[in-house]
């Protein structure tokens, strides 16, 4: 028996027995939830270890994930082919530079050949997507050491199914930078930073242009990123100058390095910065949502929340749309090696391993994002009396459960949670929280976005 059919049985018997589970748990009132010890079992085949999330409260139990019982979300994870990503990278890293001063119409060297080759994939896409997919160029102007060049970002868009649902923008800046800063004839590779973003989110356009998504989603390549993030700026301003709803922006940004300077060595962790405050910024709130919906789909790696919108004096793409009030988050490696427009940083130091689990990560996000059940509406927290109070909300269409999650005052991600089957849940500790939001689950084991919070 091959590793893949042991992979697929595996995930059936995974499944079948959660859907035991399941069924077992239908029907029951609502009560007292059970905060579970978090259990420890054989990591499943492709996906590797559960990634940390909730870690639980001093004199209380920890929490267990809610695994997911559907298998075509391993299915579809399976579908990023690691050498499908480095082979974007290592043709990005041989235009020579991406720099925006740099040659615009060559087709082997410069941002105009990088450009022609981001443009011919998403065609290549649209063309195989039987019409769910379509593309178009948003032309700006960048005024870079005296020298004005046409920049293009590059966008695919596959449309929305439910009315309501909102747009999920991913985005990657496709521009490198060298030394000098200015010169657009210096040799700029770009190679994690950042043809690892631009391969991932090609390699999501790729996978998800086959079917559409109840929210709308958005594969933006910017360009002049390194230059004052000027192509992000434009986009985000064309967003609400269009009044598109977004309900959350995941800029992808160097996700390939897995060695520090010094050769330490972390394959484990993917970083998520947001801008704050913590208990108020909705940027920040979706940094928890995806480190929750992370943990419980056992992803390869921790999505670990930062409490900061980015490394000290450093920016990314996510700024632009975090100064317009729409929700933004920015992915990166745990490790950095290379510092920023260093002509090393070429495709020799990306892992195609924590590359493609980084991309996968990243591809179960964005799914939940746009197509799980939607979050759970009109959340109320009743006073019982004798310090019980009762959490009600709407029963989301097509849930067959609901996953309470759980955090105190200012903590950067939920630290509990709880599955119940009921849309009313009476409990004596809610007080004990800063915050709790709940996600619906679908009967394949699929969640969505999280809820706004309520603050006891």
């Amino acid at each position: 028996m091959d590793k893949r059919t042991t992979h697929r049985k595996t995930i059936m018997i995974l499944m079948g027995f959660m859907l035991v589970l399941l069924a077992c748990n239908l029907g029951t009132s609502s009560g007292p939830p059970t905060l579970a010890p978090l259990l420890s079992h054989t990591p499943i085949p492709t996906l590797g270890y559960v990634a940390a999330g909730p870690t639980g409260v001093p004199g209380m139990s920890n929490t267990t994930a809610i695994a997911p019982t559907d298998v075509e979300i391993f299915r579809l994870l399976d579908q990023v082919e690691s050498d499908r990503l480095m082979f974007h990278v290592s043709t990005l890293q041989g235009f020579q530079t991406r720099h925006v001063n740099s040659l615009q119409t060559s087709s082997t060297q410069g941002i105009g050949a990088a450009r022609a080759y981001i443009a011919d994939q998403f065609e290549a896409y649209l063309q195989s997507s039987n019409g769910t997919l379509y593309t178009f160029d948003m032309e700006f102007e960048v005024t870079f050491d005296d020298q004005t060049t046409k920049q293009k970002n590059i966008v695919a868009v596959i449309q929305g199914t439910e009315a309501g649902a909102g747009t999920v923008v991913i985005g990657a800046h496709y521009d490198s930078i060298g030394q000098p800063f200015e010169s657009g004839t210096a040799y700029a590779p770009g190679g994690n930073d950042n043809g690892t973003g631009v391969a991932a989110v090609l390699e999501l356009a790729r996978i998800m242009s086959q079917r559409q998504y109840k929210s709308t989603i958005m594969f933006v390549l910017f360009s002049a990123e390194e230059v004052g993030r000027q192509g992000s700026k434009a986009f985000a301003g064309w967003l609400r100058d269009n009044s598109i709803d977004v309900v959350g922006m995941i800029n992808v940004d160097t996700i390939g390095n897995i060695h520090d300077r010094n050769q330490g060595v972390n394959d484990k962790e993917l970083r998520i910065f947001s801008a704050g405050p913590n208990e108020a910024s909705v940027s920040r709130r979706m940094a928890r949502m995806v480190n929750f919906i992370g943990f419980n789909y056992g992803l390869a790696l921790d999505l670990t929340v930062q409490d900061a919108i980015d490394r000290e004096n450093r920016y990314g793409d996510h700024f632009s749309f975090s100064e317009l009030g729409y929700p933004a988050i920015r992915f990166i490696n745990a490790n950095e090696e290379k510092t920023n427009a260093d002509p090393t940083d070429t495709i020799d130091f990306v892992e195609a391993g924590y590359l493609r689990n980084a991309t996968q990560a990243i591809l179960a996000i964005v799914s939940a994002l746009a197509d799980g059940p939607r979050p759970p509406r009109n959340i109320t927290l009743r006073d019982k009396g004798n310090g019980i109070q009762s959490l009600v909300w709407e029963p989301v269409p097509g849930a067959v459960s609901y996953v309470v999650a759980l955090r105190r005052q200012n903590a950067l991600i939920y630290e509990q949670q709880f599955e119940v089957t009921d849309t009313t849940v009476e409990w004596d500790k809610f007080s004990r929280y800063g915050g709790i939001a709940i996600v619906a689950k679908s009967a394949n084991g699929l969640i969505g976005p999280l809820s706004g919070e309520i603050v006891p």
